[in-house]
């Protein structure tokens, strides 16, 4: 299933009104995490997938990478990036991440920020990711946790005054799709465990080199109402992998 909600109209209006959408990289509460996973992008060739406005695409730009492309299947999304976007060096293509066929070889460092958990057969498109990597090339990513993706709901448990107790996890097991409401939507989602997460990139011919799990920074904690919460549990997952 190929989902592209960012096109409608009304789901597309209530994400550019996130703070992430607004202040780009800075307001994303694991940027200051994945940020310290990437590697050294000087001269590299880049590829993002699920690239969004092209916020990751112009931070490689920012540290010298020598090209970019920036693959989204939203054509609401790369309108934005373009028009954010001053740089012959950044290509944007509208494609559906598991329709990507690229040269083998063709990039160094290729990342993708919070869109795989939209993928159904996550495992092809890793094949197609390793197949375009150099040898020793990294790939970097980063998901909804499964501790979040679990239960569809996605939510807190609340006692009866309204606070938050605790963050329920149950069916992690029953890997597959989830329907859950974001932005008064109802997106497909789909959840897998920790170790499918590792294990499909091991089958596709990757070495798990770090994996992190997010925390907000202390700069956040103190400016954002209610972002030390998200201590009590992950949201994201991010890994890094190497081509053998």
């Amino acid at each position: 299933m190929k989902q592209n909600k960012y096109d409608d109209k009304a789901f597309f209006q209530n994400y550019s009104q996130m703070a992430r959408s607004v202040e780009g990289l800075d307001a994303a509460g694991e940027w200051h995490e994945l940020q310290t996973l990437l590697p050294d992008l000087k001269d590299k060739r880049v590829l993002d997938l699920g690239c969004g406005f092209g916020w990751h695409c112009r931070y490689a730009r920012e540290q010298q990478a020598s090209s970019v492309v920036g693959v989204d299947l939203s054509e609401n999304m790369l309108r934005r990036a373009r028009e954010l976007t001053d740089d012959p060096q950044i290509e944007y293509r509208q494609a559906a991440i598991e329709d990507i066929h690229f040269e083998q070889n063709q990039f160094d460092v290729v990342i993708s920020s919070l869109a795989l958990h939209y993928i159904e057969h996550l495992h092809e498109v890793y094949r197609k990711i390793n197949y375009c990597l150099v040898s020793g090339g990294t790939f970097i990513l980063s998901v909804e946790h499964p501790i979040f993706t679990a239960r569809a709901e996605q939510d807190w448990h609340y006692d009866a005054k309204g606070e938050k107790v605790h963050w329920p996890v149950d069916h992690y097991h029953e890997q597959g799709q989830r329907i859950a409401n974001f932005l008064d939507h109802d997106v497909v989602k789909y959840h897998r465990t920790m170790a499918t997460h590792l294990n499909e990139l091991i089958g596709a011919g990757f070495i798990i080199q770090k994996v992190a799990e997010s925390k907000p920074s202390l700069k956040m904690m103190e400016q954002v109402p209610g972002m030390s919460d998200e201590n009590r549990r992950p949201m994201f997952l991010m890994i890094v992998a190497m081509k053998e």
